[in-house]
Parts: structure tokens; C-alpha cells; sequence
């Protein structure tokens, strides 16, 4: 057993992380699903690359960027996550972990914890109303409310370098997220879920703005685009009106001119 799986092991049974367990198994340990996760971000990143995974949770997609040699800042704002980000990347000097949340200005926001599925704590009271009453949420329930610190993409931006790529999943809250950046990047994603539609369209108009013009998704935790084209946003945004309820979530893949400038 190397020494990451054995830090992994010994967080399903740490009291202070025990709340993981399920995250751990089901993220980690499974080869195929890595390497179908590598070969999906490799269009997004190359060696030597800077990535932001904001909402990194228990960091399976840090390990990938890191499998694909980037250098990744992993923005995470639960403590049991943090502890377990540390845990398994604390001895990798390519990981930082930023513990906050990622929004629209600096400072502190109160965050929403779903003690029994962690993955869907949020910053996002939207989110929490969202999801009340709506099929397939009605047994979820945030239990505890925290005081974390937040920051910025542009604060990340201005204390560790431009990335190639951010990944965005913070349940409800990537609007605020994008807020709170100013300037072009290569290339983005961010969860959208059927609950909160008007969440991405939000995104969409701001990444627009932004210089952002072909956009794709991938459904669920699929590791591959479900079009075959990249489309306007306008297009997007209708395409994910049009989704069933039941599609609950995916994540928007997003490109601007400089990707395309980086592929020449």
C-alpha cells in the first residue's frame, strides 16, 4: 500500500473525516475511472499547466491534474475536506489547498453543511430552497451553518498565476463564483443542475462577457461530452432548459479564444 492510499484508508476511520467514507469509495480506488477522467481533462491541460479546482471535495480531480502534470490550487472550504486534501496531497508540492470558499468579493459568507452527503454543502441559500420539495432532493437536509473565509478567482489569480483551466462545482453557487472574475481564461467548466437553472444562464451571460464563445457539457459524472459540436452560449442555454428534470446535473465546458491559441 503506497503512502496516499494508506492516507486514505486511515481518513475512512478518523473520526473528524469518518463523514467522507462514502466520497472516498466512491472516488478513489478505481483505475478505469481514472484513467477515463484523464483521458477526458487532456484536452483541457498539459503538463507544466496552472489548474483551480474550486469545490475540490475529497480532490479526485486533483489527483487527475496531477496525473496530467499541472500544478493545482485546490479550493475547498469544509474542514473535512481540507483534512483530507492535506491528508492525501500534503506531501505533493505541485497541491495547494486554499481552505474558503470561492464567491463573488473577499471576506467571510456563512456556508450551508449537509452533515450525512457533505458533497452538496453549499454557500448557496438559493440552492437549499431550491431543492426543497423538488423529486429526488425532498431527504436532504442541511444541518449545520459555518463561518468560512471566501475569496476570489481574481485573488487566486493575483497570488498564484493565470490557469489553463478551472473547474467549478459549487452547488449553486458558480454565478457567485464567476462573479468574482475579471479577465479572460483558456478554459472553465461549472456544474449546472435542473433545480436551479437559472443558475447557468447566469454563467453563460457572465462568461459571454468574458470572451468566452464555444460551449459543450457532459451529463452527470460522465467523462465525455454529450455533443458532438461546441455550440454558441445561446444554444447552450436553450439545451439545458430543454433537459428533463430527471437529468439532475452535469457541468458546462467552456472555451475562449485563448484555449484555441494554446492548441496551435
Amino acid at each position: 500500500m503506497d503512502a496516499r492510499t494508506g492516507a486514505i484508508e486511515a481518513l475512512k476511520t478518523d473520526p473528524a473525516t469518518v463523514s467522507l467514507r462514502r466520497s472516498l469509495e466512491v472516488y478513489y480506488g478505481h483505475p478505469a475511472r481514472e484513467a477515463a477522467m484523464d483521458a477526458f481533462y487532456a484536452r483541457f491541460v498539459r503538463p507544466g499547466d496552472l489548474v483551480f479546482d474550486v469545490g475540490a471535495h475529497v480532490g479526485d480531480r486533483v489527483g487527475s491534474f496531477r496525473r496530467l502534470g499541472a500544478r493545482v490550487v485546490a479550493v475547498e472550504p469544509q474542514p473535512p475536506c481540507t483534512r483530507a486534501l492535506r491528508a492525501i496531497y500534503g506531501r505533493d508540492d505541485g497541491v495547494t489547498v486554499v481552505e474558503a470558499v470561492c464567491g463573488d468579493r473577499a471576506g467571510r459568507v456563512p456556508f450551508n453543511v449537509n452533515s450525512a452527503n457533505p458533497t452538496i454543502s453549499t454557500a448557496s441559500a438559493a440552492f437549499i430552497r431550491a431543492a426543497d420539495g423538488a423529486a429526488g432532493w425532498a431527504h436532504e437536509r442541511w444541518d449545520a451553518r459555518i463561518e468560512v473565509p471566501a475569496v476570489t478567482l481574481d485573488g487566486l489569480v493575483a497570488d498564484h498565476g493565470v490557469p489553463a483551466f478551472v473547474k467549478i462545482d459549487v452547488e449553486g453557487f458558480e454565478d457567485a463564483v464567476l462573479a468574482g472574475l475579471t479577465r479572460p481564461l483558456p478554459a472553465l467548466s461549472f456544474e449546472f443542475t435542473t433545480i436551479e437553472r437559472a443558475v447557468a444562464r447566469r454563467c453563460l451571460r457572465r462568461l459571454t462577457a468574458l470572451g468566452f464563445h464555444s460551449f459543450n457539457l457532459a451529463l452527470g459524472d460522465a467523462m465525455a461530452l454529450a455533443s458532438s459540436q461546441w455550440m454558441s452560449a445561446a444554444r447552450m442555454a436553450a439545451h439545458l432548459e430543454s433537459l428533463p428534470h430527471e437529468a439532475n446535473s452535469g457541468d458546462v465546458y467552456c472555451l475562449s479564444r485563448a484555449h484555441l491559441r494554446r492548441r496551435r
